[in-house]
């Protein structure tokens, strides 16, 4: 990257979708064509990432229902991974289930005890059409099941239960972005 450009340098900052648009329910269609629309759609989806002070963002977040993500986001050893994914397909989510903090930029201000896997693997494409496997560990982990899980229609509330999921959606109903 030292010789690259910045992610989302050249990209605009877009309006987030919230909890609530029915854009984040649906499942978001695969990308068909590669090519320069494709480049500035990751390019703002990193620049809107970056204005939010996000780890990981998905194209329906900023109402674009097709399936891309970025991510900037450490592991559990403080290992930044930087990069983008078309099309992901979460191939491993495994090992130990922990339950940690995690927010999304669509529910703003919120955040809620989740647990996940601390281990996926993913597999898709890069903007350029190349083949890729993102494979993550801890937080990363976590980042990589949380964004997949957008591109099928799901937020991380969905796997909040009890206790912590009642207290959660009653913060969604208090909070002010909602209404």
């Amino acid at each position: 990257m030292r010789h690259g450009s910045i992610p989302g340098a050249h990209g605009r900052v877009r309006p987030l979708t919230l909890l609530g648009d029915p854009v984040l329910r649906a499942r978001c269609a695969e990308v068909t064509e590669f090519g320069p629309e494709l480049s500035r759609l990751v390019e703002d989806l990193f620049a809107t990432m970056y204005a939010a002070e996000g780890v990981g963002l998905a194209a329906n977040q900023v109402g674009e229902p097709l399936r891309v993500f970025v991510f900037d986001c450490p592991d559990d050893e403080d290992v930044r991974h930087l990069g983008h994914v078309v099309n992901p397909r979460l191939v491993t989510a495994d090992g130990v289930t922990l339950r940690g903090p995690e927010g999304c930029l669509s529910l703003p201000g919120l955040e809620a005890g989740t647990e996940r896997y601390d281990h996926a693997v993913v597999e898709g494409f890069t903007a350029t059409g190349e083949p890729i496997t993102v494979h993550g560990t801890g937080f990363f982990a976590r980042c990589l099941q949380h964004e997949t899980d957008h591109l099928e229609g799901r937020v991380y509330a969905d796997h909040v239960t009890g206790w912590r999921r009642r207290k959660l959606m009653r913060q969604v109903a208090k909070s002010s972005w909602r209404r």
